[in-house]
């Protein structure tokens, strides 16, 4: 039964699962060939073989040279076909023409694992493009991992592999590097032995022809001597692949990139360096974001932040209490801390009245807390243990400046142990920082604190950034690890997509890419979102028909199919009091219209009119706070979405977010976070907070209209009107409302699959099916959602020991099984890399869900296959649900093109060996007696 204890195949424990690993053979292959290998002094072949022979990495090395029959004493051959062992690793340093060719010969040979270091490919332009097409197809039809091309190679510190031509070799350590640059891999090589910083991978990534940032974070995720991830970043490539594994692995191992190319004559650098599409800085901070990735501005606080956050608990809030003695450090501290983010702890009446009790009359009560000159270890001491316990605080930064009566190590020694006390009580989970200034003189008192993970600063406004980016990564996570609140209305009755492919199919007809503000609103109606009443008027006497059923006051608009800003060519009239106004404002929109089709000298080509009547609106009070909702697409991500302060300013405030789709109701409130306006929609100076909980559910329908209709090239609502909640209000508005749209169509002849794709998979609505137990009971099954994390609380408190332990291998209880990080793991999925299905039932009489099953399939990294466990609630076994949604997975996978589906069944499970089998698995033996596998090939 020890055995069977240690098995974990739930994803949620195992995160550094034992399982085949294709990159293996790149980290630590047996049998190395370089090819290129040759004596001449200074050059990429000789250099690499000399670092790998001269750092022992347990394997052999076999030079590759036609021209040669020894390289540095050893025997060459001619080619790869002639090596007398199986190869692992080809690491080519030969002539970009020359390597698919080469290629072509490793996956003759039977390599598993390739290198190229050499450059000449895509960055060198089509003929560079045309060479990495020719390697990609050979090494796809070998089902090869390669590295690069056009990079300096790949160490692994931890078993001596030095595969580049570097100079000199990585210090062994718990950080995994990799770099899109490889001139920056020299740099922080020679930078980490002065500071010695040590690896646990050292990855030059080069032009990601095969491996890419995904691969090689899974890869390091999985990892157990890597304990975080640092990356210094030109391009990001594949979007979805980078995002997936980031945010998996994110929830255990930090991840701190630096990515080159925030101004845009950077970004022209980068491609220009890579052959890389750049992308919007903006949205990749978005995406940062989405993945609980952390970004930071410089190489120091790179491998700062990947120390710093491997040591110290991340904050939960933004609040820093600075304890200092002396007042000039503080202040720099604050300024440095507000400049970048964070906030000053607002201590509470308790502590200040504690510190009264141990400060002089002249020390500071207030944050900072001056503790003054004269401090000695026990005041520090006594000011850390107070200021510790004080719930308003997230963190502690504690600044010694070297006066007379002041002892650096002495206060050091008695501020480690104070801290190991106080790690079990009121500092559990808040990060402490130290600023020990002044060089020499506390050189001995930082050695003491750095030895007891106690990270110091030469200069505390250095620490207090720190501490905010330390805040920044928390907050970056808690987006994943939050669960979002279930929309009033469960399901899709409120959708009406039918209506809005009529809409887009009529544009397209009349070989439109611009629907009219009313075709506009029809679409946001259709999905939800409140809109203010339109009535078109194709003369002046509609007009005023529409504005009497409407009543004044009124607003009158141009309709238009072909002119996009209607205030461009004064096409919007406001706070019409009678018909006669009515009259004059058709009127003179159609003449301002006809005016400015003159100057333009317009050339239409397919002679759609300009002007085709008004559309009247009520004159809806602007009392509350004008928003603006967009969506573009972009290059790399694909649709972005865009909230912030609307109205026609909206380019001069600037106030803005992006966010990419589909949203949650956590993920929207973290995108109106990043906005100035946020805190007036709370509610400020008296007035009351607009409807954040509809405002949310607005951004999630809307980021769901963005995902689910592809033909919208650009969508925005400005102004999206937010009011107040106000009681007994006699408005005949919703607090929300659309007062315009502008709606763009991609045009009719593209191919929707050359477009930019989704950056995150959305919900897979096509899994989402009917279907009815045996003993008639109807229910859903449908794909988990991250608010489903309720419902598998109370579905895992319907397991018996015995389905637990099945499922499992072993027990686990039920306080572990239903913890909020697991069961976040599990409902918050990336589709595009795992499905789990549930069954879905409703009572008809309360009309709360509950959850009866789960089924899930994983994909395995760097494979084309899939494991799937299932789970069904006790009360509902034996109905034939087990079997359904297997049926179901089988097909998920053969819609993923998977190639095999697989799981482990302990050999007593009798029931889920019976269901396999009925669904044509493959029921075998395996290596232990306790368990056997069940394999259907797809």
């Amino acid at each position: 039964m020890q055995q069977l204890t240690e098995r974990t195949p739930d994803r949620a424990y195992d995160i550094l699962r034992a399982e085949y690993r294709p990159l293996d053979t790149i980290f630590t292959p047996k049998a190395i060939a370089v090819i290129g290998a040759t004596e001449r002094p200074g050059s990429v072949g000789r250099t690499l073989l000399w670092n790998l022979i001269s750092n022992s990495f347990g394997g052999t090395v076999y030079p590759v040279n036609p021209q040669r029959r020894h390289v540095l004493g050893i025997k060459a051959y001619t080619s790869i076909a002639e090596v007398p062992e199986q190869v692992d690793l080809a690491v080519i340093a030969t002539p970009a023409p020359t390597v698919p060719g080469i290629i072509s010969q490793c996956v003759d040979a039977g390599v598993k694992g390739a290198i190229i270091l050499s450059a000449g490919f895509k960055e060198t332009g089509a003929a560079g493009v045309e060479l990495e097409q020719q390697v990609l197809e050979r090494v796809r039809q070998g089902k090869m991992r390669l590295i690069g091309p056009n990079c300096l190679g790949v160490m692994n510190p931890i078993t001596g592999l030095n595969a580049t031509f570097a100079n000199g070799m990585a210090r062994p350590g718990t950080v995994g590097f990799i770099s899109q640059s490889g001139a920056l891999c020299t740099s922080i090589l020679d930078w980490s032995r002065r500071e010695n910083v040590g690896f646990s991978a050292f990855v030059s990534i080069g032009s990601m022809l095969d491996v890419d940032w995904g691969d090689l974070i899974y890869y390091l995720g999985d990892d157990p001597q890597t304990k975080s991830i640092v990356i210094y970043m030109e391009s990001i490539g594949d979007a979805r692949s980078f995002l997936s594994a980031a945010r998996e692995v994110a929830l255990t191992k930090p991840i701190i990139v630096i990515k080159a190319g925030r101004t845009e004559a950077a970004a022209k650098a980068a491609a220009s360096h890579t052959g890389a599409l750049a992308g919007s800085d903006a949205v990749l901070d978005a995406a940062f974001r989405r993945c609980g990735v952390l970004r930071v501005n410089s190489i120091a606080d790179l491998f700062d932040m990947a120390e710093v956050l491997a040591k110290q608990p991340r904050p939960k809030g933004p609040r820093l209490t600075i304890i200092t003695n002396a007042g000039g450090p503080g202040v720099l501290a604050t300024d440095a801390l507000i400049g970048s983010g964070g906030e000053l702890a607002d201590l509470s009446l308790d502590t200040h009245t504690a510190l009264e009790k141990i400060l002089p009359p002249h020390g500071s009560h207030c944050n900072p807390i001056d503790i003054l000159g004269d401090a000695d270890p026990e005041r520090y001491i006594k000011a850390l243990e107070i200021a510790a316990g004080d719930r308003k605080s997230d963190g502690l930064l504690v600044i010694l400046t070297p006066q007379a009566m002041t002892d650096p190590s002495q206060t050091a020694k008695q501020f480690q142990a104070s801290v190991e006390t106080l790690k079990t009580t009121s500092l559990r989970g808040k990060p402490i920082l130290a600023s020990w200034m002044g060089g020499t003189d506390v050189a001995e008192g930082e050695a003491i604190l750095n030895q007891a993970g106690i990270p110091t600063y030469n200069y505390p406004d250095a620490a207090a950034r720190t501490f905010s980016y330390m805040w920044k990564s928390s907050y970056n996570l808690r987006g994943i690890y939050e669960t979002p609140v279930l929309p009033c209305a469960f399901g899709e009755g409120v959708l009406n997509r039918t209506q809005v492919e009529k809409i887009i199919q009529n544009a397209q007809q009349e070989n439109r890419t611009l629907l009219t503000e009313f075709e506009s609103k029809q679409v946001l109606a259709a999905y939800g979102i409140p809109t203010v009443q339109t009535c078109i008027s194709r003369s002046e006497e509609q007009a005023v028909a529409c504005a009497e059923a409407i009543g004044y006051p009124v607003v009158v608009k141009l309709l238009s199919k072909t002119i996009t800003h209607k205030t461009d060519v004064g096409g919007v009239k406001l706070n019409l009091t009678d018909a006669d106004e009515v009259r004059s404002a058709y009127r003179s929109i159609q003449s301002s219209v006809a005016k400015w089709a003159e100057t333009r000298k317009q050339e239409d080509e397919d002679n759609s009119p300009l002007f085709e009547g008004v559309t009247v609106q009520p004159m809806v009070k602007l009392d509350g706070y004008e928003l603006i909702i967009g969506s573009s697409i972009d290059p790399q991500f694909g649709p972005v979405l865009l909230f912030g302060t609307g109205g026609q300013l909206v380019e001069v405030f600037g106030d803005r977010a992006i966010a990419l789709p589909p949203l949650n109701s956590t993920l929207a409130r973290r995108m109106m976070e990043q906005t100035r306006i946020y805190k007036a929609l709370q509610g400020v100076r008296g007035r009351e907070s607009v409807d954040m909980g509809a405002l949310e559910q607005l951004l999630v329908r809307f980021s769901q209209l963005v995902v689910e209709q592809p033909w919208i090239k650009e969508i925005d609502i400005n102004p999206l009107l937010a009011k107040p909640v106000e009681e007994n209000s006699t408005s005949p508005h919703p607090s929300l409302i659309a007062l315009d749209a502008r709606i763009v169509l991609h045009d009719a002849d593209t191919d929707l699959e050359q477009l930019p794709k989704l950056a995150i998979k959305p919900y897979p609505t096509q899994y989402v099916a009917p279907w009815t137990l045996a003993d008639g009971t109807p229910i859903v099954i449908r794909p988990i959602q991250p608010e489903d994390e309720p419902l598998l609380v109370k579905f895992h408190k319907t397991l018996s020991e015995e389905s637990v332990y099945l499922r499992y291998f072993h027990m686990i209880k039920l306080k572990s099984r239903v913890a909020h990080e697991r069961l976040t793991r599990m409902c918050f999925i990336d589709y595009d890399r795992e499905m789990a299905l549930v069954a879905d039932y409703t009572n008809p009489q309360t009309g709360e869900h509950q959850i009866l099953a789960v089924g899930r399939l994983s994909k395995l990294h760097g494979k084309n296959e899939a494991e799937f466990a299932m789970l069904v609630s006790d009360p509902y076994q034996c109905r034939g649900l087990g079997t359904e949604l297997v049926r179901q997975l089988i097909q998920v996978g053969r819609d993923e093109k998977l190639e095999r589906i697989s799981a482990e069944i302990l050999a007593e499970n009798y029931g889920m060996q019976r269901v396999c089998e009925k669904l044509g698995f493959h029921i075998y033996r395996s290596s232990e007696a306790s368990v056997v596998k069940a394999e259907i090939r797809l």
